[in-house]
């Protein structure tokens, strides 16, 4: 339980400096608690009151915005100032103006984010493709609601969704829309609430329309047959992949695809790019392809600009003469965001509660939803009728006999008594009594008496097709089905995303964009490593090493040779020879333990340089022992740079040496033995930190293996005394042996 003190002063003796009851409390409780109070309603205030949409597709921002437009008659006549909407909004929407203005500014015409806008506007509303193009203040832009706002309102004063208190309980708002058509996957919504966030793509409005209508007539529909995917404001391409649209379809995660539109303009050598991915910006992708030429990775570009104008996007890559258009959008699309991708993360409240639904539940959630709507229009306008049928045939019995109610009009003395007296006189009730006292005298002629009677026969009529129609679902479900074709028809348009099926034109495989050139590679003992151009070593081939130092393996490589530089440590770091910038003779060179984040203290062992892996590795440890690994043992498909136990750390390590293919070694002990042996009596290892097998025998425990080295064909020719045939050997006495390790691999 959570402890609580109380510190109370006493009262004050003077009135005007009155006692505060609880002044000076102080409450120590658990942080758990603390939460719960004050963070969880927070969460989920901004979960089910700002940041989600619900069914109909709206956030509470959006909704109180254009309903506030609806109710200031903006769905017919000129436009207003942005201001004033503005203004009028902030009695639903407590927030700031710019909040306000922002999302007026997302769901403008001019802005282009939406397939289908809910505001036309007039003036800059910026462009959704464009990070940098500001809209204007909303003093100088003009509003009003874009035709198919009509269907968002539609019946919305006939009791279809229930409406609520606004914040200071001035006036009632809507909770929901109650449109026509599935506006929550028409049109895009993202939200980031607390602990979760939705990302809902648009689709083409017909198609939307034509899959409803197909689902209400077959919930076994496949929606891919009629829904083909999603449908950008901005255009361009999805690389298309049924298998990830129909995880999208079910579950409501996953992600597209996009690339950008463009052609190639022969006459000027330029690539202009027209559509670009619903994701990103043009700014974005400029900076990035800036980058890229900086750094040499695309050298095709000789200038880039933005020709975005009143027409619409234009992005301008200038091309250098000879380059191949179609192979450096390649580049571009693998290196840019001009190929990006959408996540989709179909997050919507359902009764208060958020849900991540697929496509299917959604189009059931909404079906069901409208079935409702339909169901409340129909009852609104069902009691009407039985309000105005039951007045009616209160008229239709004083029709009957109109000189009797005249007579008693006439002979009622005081006012107040009339409709008391026509209630007794044709036992109607005060409510149809009423209705009678208030007819003008100028409608007791025939023809009015002969309309009235005819109204109330199709009155009769049409409350009896109401009253069947909310017995029989299916029969609201027409109704639903026959909006759904209008509203297609009436507001549908062409898709703007196209799709592109990669099966028809497989992408190229990566291209190592990495310049090759011959290199020559250098280690010394102390873990400096340099890159030499043959040039600048032709100029200079005196190495500079630091006192002590001397280098141990050089290599004539290229620029593309992956390296690997084993440690002392038993652990490998991979890397390439393009990592490292080219120098000269007459510098250190890089300290590989530094360049490649060893581990502290961790030295470099050995190098070997390759470019497709074949060969092996001879670890020859203290013991006596040999382990012979495949060099593709470190070939990874991942670009993982360490490897951990790259060999044995069972026993310390002596010498690492590379071999192409078998070949005579020699191995020479503290004890002055030598054995030469031929590596193909070892067999491979396929586990890299294998402790390998006893190749040379040590007689005595204070013996060890001190060094290891790969021979020459004339340096076995001249120690053919120490081969051995077999393994393990003890070998023999070689006291004025002398034995350099290898210099040149």
């Amino acid at each position: 339980m959570a402890r609580k003190k109380r510190e109370t002063a006493p009262k004050a003796a003077n009135p005007s400096n009155a006692y505060i009851e609880g002044a000076g409390l102080t409450v120590e409780e658990r942080i758990t608690e603390t939460l719960r109070k004050n963070f969880m309603p927070y969460a989920m205030s901004a979960i089910v009151s700002r940041a989600l949409p619900e069914i109909d597709g709206f956030k509470p921002s959006h909704r109180k915005l254009l309903y506030t437009m609806y109710k200031m008659g903006l769905l017919s006549g000129a436009r207003t100032k942005s201001a004033n909407v503005v203004g009028q909004t902030m009695r639903l929407n407590p927030h700031g103006d710019a909040a306000i203005y922002e999302t007026m500014v997302r769901l403008a015409r001019g802005n282009e984010s939406l397939l289908h806008p809910y505001v036309d506007s007039k003036g800059n509303f910026g462009k959704v493709y464009s990070r940098d193009m500001a809209y204007a203040a909303p003093r100088y832009t003009e509003v009003r609601l874009e035709p198919i706002a009509n269907e968002l309102f539609a019946d919305i004063d006939k009791e279809t969704v229930d409406f609520v208190p606004n914040y200071d309980n001035t006036m009632q708002e809507p909770t929901l829309f109650p449109a026509t058509f599935p506006s929550v996957l028409v049109n895009a919504n993202v939200g980031i609430a607390v602990s979760m966030a939705s990302n809902v793509c648009p689709f083409n409005l017909a198609e939307v329309c034509e899959t409803t209508i197909a689902l209400i007539r077959d919930p076994a529909h496949d929606l891919l047959s009629t829904l083909k995917g999603p449908d950008f404001p901005t255009g361009a391409f999805m690389l298309y992949d049924e298998e990830e649209m129909r995880r999208v379809y079910d579950t409501g995660r996953g992600s597209i695809k996009l690339r950008a539109k463009w052609n190639y303009d022969k006459s000027a050598n330029c690539i202009e790019v027209t559509q670009i991915p619903y994701s990103t910006t043009v700014e974005a992708i400029m900076e990035k392809i800036v980058e890229l030429v900086k750094q040499k990775k695309i050298t095709e570009i000789s200038y880039l600009r933005d020709e975005t104008d009143i027409n619409g996007l234009k992005l301008a890559i200038d091309l250098k003469r000879g380059t191949d258009p179609d192979r450096l959008m390649q580049k571009l699309f693998r290196m840019t965001p001009l190929q990006d991708s959408v996540s989709c993360n179909f997050n919507i409240l359902i009764a208060g509660m958020p849900r991540v639904m697929g496509v299917r539940e959604i189009l059931n959630e909404w079906i069901a939803f409208r079935t409702e709507c339909i169901r409340r229009r129909v009852y609104f306008d069902l009691h009407k009728k039985q309000d105005k049928l039951h007045l009616l045939e209160g008229l239709e019995k004083i029709l009957l006999d109109i000189d009797k109610a005249i007579k008693i009009v006439r002979e009622t003395e005081e006012e107040s008594e009339v409709v008391s007296n026509l209630m007794i006189g044709f036992g109607i009730d005060e409510i149809q009594a009423e209705y009678v006292a208030e007819i003008k005298l100028r409608h007791l002629n025939r023809e009015y008496i002969l309309k009235r009677t005819q109204e109330i026969e199709q009155l009769r009529k049409e409350i009896a097709e109401m009253e069947d129609i909310l017995k029989d679902v299916k029969k609201i479900r027409k109704i639903m089905i026959e909006e759904l074709k209008k509203v297609a028809q009436k507001y549908g348009q062409p898709r703007k995303t196209l799709f592109y099926d990669t099966t028809d034109e497989p992408e190229a495989a990566a291209e190592d964009e990495t310049p090759d050139y011959p290199v020559h590679l250098f280690l010394s003992a102390e873990g400096y490593f340099k890159k030499i151009t043959p040039q600048s070593l032709r100029m200079s081939s005196e190495q500079k090493l630091k006192e002590g130092d001397v280098v141990t393996q050089q290599k004539n490589a290229n620029n593309r040779t992956e390296l690997l530089f084993f440690s002392d440590r038993a652990q490998v770091y991979k890397t390439r020879a393009a990592a490292f910038d080219d120098t000269k003779a007459s510098v250190l060179g890089d300290f590989v333990p530094v360049k490649l984040g060893f581990d502290e203290g961790e030295r470099v062992k050995y190098m070997v340089a390759t470019e497709d892996y074949s060969g092996f590795v001879l670890f020859c440890f203290a013991n006596g022992k040999i382990a012979k690994v495949p060099l593709s043992a470190y070939a990874t498909k991942t670009n993982r740079k360490k490897l951990a136990n790259a060999y044995s750390a069972k026993s310390p390590i002596v010498d690492i040496l590379f071999i192409e293919e078998d070949c005579d070694v020699l191995l020479r002990s503290t004890n002055n033995r030598a054995v030469v042996f031929n590596t193909a009596m070892l067999l491979p290892k396929t586990t890299r930190d294998s402790i390998g097998v006893q190749v040379m025998t040590l007689k005595s425990k204070s013996s060890a293996l001190e060094s290891a080295a790969v021979l020459t064909e004339s340096q076995t020719e001249q120690l053919k005394k120490y081969i051995v045939k077999n393994i393990p050997a003890a070998g023999g006495i070689a006291r004025d042996l002398e034995i350099t390790g290898q210099m040149t691999l």
